[in-house]
């Protein structure tokens, strides 16, 4: 269950609901798996990402909301591009991030993308 307290956002995944929270912990997890030097650096890789940046992110997120998925588990998850990417814009925004404008931006078409696969 999602808290707005926290910051936390939502994923609904294969029926079930996963929370996704932006805590130093992630950032951190973040930046160590995209190989970069700062959050900075993260806005400008999300403003073309690869999928397993995307699935990289995504699972840092996860795990900061309780839920133990690698990237790989990310990719298997059964929800669409759209909801997957809505989440991690929306724990940024959450968080209160001004580098998720920025990823936001570059992401935005893909948010608006949905698929009858998983992501």
């Amino acid at each position: 269950m999602t808290n707005a307290i926290r910051g936390d956002s939502e994923l609904v995944a294969g029926g079930k609901s996963l929370v996704m929270r932006l805590t130093l912990g992630a950032l951190a997890e973040i930046e160590n798996g995209l190989g970069l030097a700062n959050m900075g650096d993260i806005a400008q890789r999300m403003k073309s990402p690869a999928t397993k940046d995307i699935a990289v992110v995504a699972s840092a997120l996860l795990r900061a909301g309780g839920f133990d998925l690698s990237p790989d588990d990310v990719l298997a998850l059964e929800t669409d591009v759209g909801s997957l990417v809505g989440a991690i814009t929306g724990a940024f925004d959450k968080a209160g991030v001004p580098a998720s404008s920025a990823a936001k931006a570059a992401l935005g078409p893909l948010a608006g993308a949905t698929s009858s696969n998983s992501a």
